[in-house]
């Protein structure tokens, strides 16, 4: 069984870092043909704060599911709450940093990775409960 969690947790891992890299891809393709130079900065910052808790959430993954099975419904539900609560610090420092004026086109980016990456955690995780 440990062999089969710690694929998963790569498996998972990966396939975050290819959604972002895609949703990043497709933002750079919209700010080519639409010419939005404003995109670039939120897209990076969206893709970091994605890649870096898509790992986070892996990791943490793996070694609850390890040492202590019966603690993975409270990780679920802590993952969900520290996710919302690190995209609002996320959004609020964006916001102190690039003022009022840039929120809007920052909150559409980062919501785009927001909920693909949210989307992609309640699907695969979904499918690995039903497996066990």
């Amino acid at each position: 069984m440990t062999m089969n969690i710690n694929q998963l947790s790569k498996r998972y891992m990966r396939q975050q870092l290819f959604l972002t890299a895609a949703i990043f891809l497709v933002t750079l393709l919209v700010m080519r043909v639409w010419f939005l130079d404003g995109l670039l900065v939120p897209a990076i910052v969206s893709s970091g704060f994605t890649l870096l808790l898509g790992c986070v959430i892996g990791i943490v993954w793996r070694r609850i599911a390890m040492q202590a099975p019966d603690s993975l419904p409270t990780f679920f539900t802590a993952v969900s709450g520290f996710r919302l609560l690190l995209a609002l610090l996320v959004m609020f420092i964006y916001y102190l940093v690039y003022g009022r004026d840039n929120m809007i086109l920052f909150f559409m980016v980062f919501m785009v990775f927001y909920f693909a990456s949210l989307t992609h955690h309640s699907i695969f995780f979904a499918k690995v409960s039903n497996q066990s």
